[in-house]
């Protein structure tokens, strides 16, 4: 009898674990399957929001273009704008920080863009700007003319100067429609605190600078460019 009671009692033993296991493993699955959603879900917002943001830039970076291409085919009204020296050439220190003093091309790289008088971060989303040096024509002492523009990585504003080579041209255009024609003698990098580009020449003409940032070392990338003679 007590052989029969042990073997049910064994048997209701093992029934009772069966059950929770029935019960546990479930929970555990349940539990599982809810992390995973979870984490999908997450996944899924976090997309979205990476998506938001590069979709934001890329129309904020369109915005800023198409409004210096406004600039652009405005050009002829925009010279209103400018004031000009008894001589009829445009002397950069006498306007304010958003005028246009001209326009910078070149054609190798597929680029034109006004240039604005200064040098401001606001300024700089929208075109190239001027922060050192005048056009040859003011008769400035500064020889170097110095024009920043932003780096996107992409075919946008100063993005693509690192592939101008030897003798590339850019043609600057002033308020009073002087051109102005540089050959390009020199394509490197400066550290960020470097402004040796800005003061010293390589030649005894006028020169241009153009300066913009190395996004992956922080670095300057500098393109020195001498005026073509007559």
């Amino acid at each position: 009898m007590n052989q029969i009671i042990n073997i049910d009692l064994n048997k209701h033993i093992d029934q009772s674990e069966d059950s929770k296991n029935k019960y546990t493993i479930p929970s555990k699955k349940h539990s599982h399957k809810k992390i995973l959603n979870i984490q999908f879900f997450l996944s899924i917002l976090a997309i979205l929001i990476i998506t938001s943001v590069f979709t934001y830039y890329k129309i904020s970076l369109n915005h800023e273009e198409d409004f210096s291409n406004l600039l652009i085919n405005n050009y002829s009204i925009t010279k209103l704008y400018s004031a000009n020296t008894n001589d009829g050439t445009t002397n950069a220190t006498h306007l304010e920080p958003n005028s246009i003093i001209g326009i910078i091309e070149i054609p190798v790289l597929n680029i034109s863009y006004p240039i604005f008088n200064e040098l401001t971060d606001e300024l700089l989303k929208t075109s190239p700007c001027r922060f050192y040096g005048d056009f040859p024509s003011t008769n400035s002492n500064n020889f170097n003319l110095c024009i920043a523009g932003h780096n996107y990585d992409n075919d946008k504003f100063f993005s693509k100067i690192k592939d101008l080579t030897i003798d590339d041209k850019i043609y600057i255009y002033d308020t009073s429609d002087n051109q102005y024609i540089y050959s390009v003698i020199k394509n490197y990098e400066v550290k960020s605190d470097d402004l040796s580009p800005v003061y010293d020449t390589l030649t005894s003409s006028f020169e241009l600078t153009l300066v913009t940032c190395n996004n992956f070392n922080g670095n300057r990338m500098i393109i020195k460019a001498k005026i073509e003679d007559g």
